[in-house]
């Protein structure tokens, strides 16, 4: 199997091992925790560089891109999504994309090798570029890739987002791309009401412009059939490598209260930059 690069590290952003919630030396300044975490064991503490090493978990379409750009943009570090390392290599018609092709119409999750293989040589052009710190999208998926990972760098914080399945769904198959520009959006339009104690969540679609509307395509995978194989196996997947950060004392669940909006000012303030943000505004 391919193996990371090691990645060049400086002080990081998030302790180790420390619970959530504040400590009583930040209890002056700390808000109270926030309804949508649960499950803490990561701690949460001001940021005093940008050279984050953070990982983004959650379901396929819960918005990890969408969110983890977001903070690359704002931390200033880049945004890592093995899917668009993935798509791309698809549409390079390199050695690897036809096997590539048919394992994600199957909707079967991509190789550890290949993940790996991907990975690596893209960390490697980022320390060639004078990179510092990142924010990963969909790696580690797996036990193996995790324990690769820990190989050769500290993760400060992994931040796994959460939306419930039948919403999940729904977005997937709302997905669409813009087949000049490049630019996605979503058509769906969800509505989801609260019920046995767990608060609705209404999420409006991300419309295209004018210019885009006859140019939208969907994705070869997102039928339903194949969203609900890729949600059934990543669930399966996925609870073995939960525990393994959270025992790690650096999981922080996140259940996104609705759409960018609603979720976008609630994260930030989970990660204590809400006032960062301001910062950067006036700065700007």
């Amino acid at each position: 199997m391919a193996r990371l690069v090691r990645v060049a590290r400086s002080s990081s952003l998030f302790g180790f091992g420390n619970r959530f919630y504040p400590t009583s030396a930040e209890a002056s300044h700390a808000s109270s925790p926030s309804p949508f975490l649960h499950g803490g064991g990561a701690s949460r503490v001001a940021p005093k560089d940008r050279n984050v090493q953070w990982v983004f978990l959650g379901c396929p379409g819960v918005g990890k891109g969408t969110y983890a750009s977001r903070l690359s943009t704002l931390l200033g570090v880049p945004h890592i999504a093995t899917g668009d390392l993935v798509r791309e290599e698809l549409a390079s018609s390199g050695p690897l994309s036809q096997k590539l092709s048919e394992i994600v119409n199957q909707g079967k999750l991509v190789s550890d090798e290949i993940i790996v293989d991907l990975l690596s040589k893209r960390l490697e052009a980022g320390e060639a570029r004078g990179e510092s710190g990142f924010i990963l999208d969909g790696f580690p998926r797996t036990m193996r890739q995790a324990e690769i990972l820990g190989d050769v760098t500290d993760i400060d914080l992994v931040v796994n987002l959460k939306l419930p399945e039948e919403v999940l769904v729904d977005k997937c198959l709302g997905r669409r791309t813009c087949s000049q520009c490049g630019k996605g959006f979503n058509v769906a339009h969800i509505n989801l009401k609260g019920e046995n104690g767990r608060p609705g969540i209404s999420m409006d679609p991300l419309l295209p412009p004018h210019q885009c509307m006859s140019k939208l395509v969907t994705r070869a995978d997102d039928t339903e059939e194949v969203v609900k194989a890729r949600l059934r196996i990543y669930n399966e997947t996925s609870q073995p490598l939960e525990e393994y950060y959270r025992t790690k004392g650096k999981l922080m669940e996140f259940d996104l209260p609705g759409g960018i909006p609603e979720s976008w000012p609630r994260l930030l303030e989970a990660l204590r930059l809400d006032d960062y943000e301001e910062k950067q505004s006036v700065a700007a």
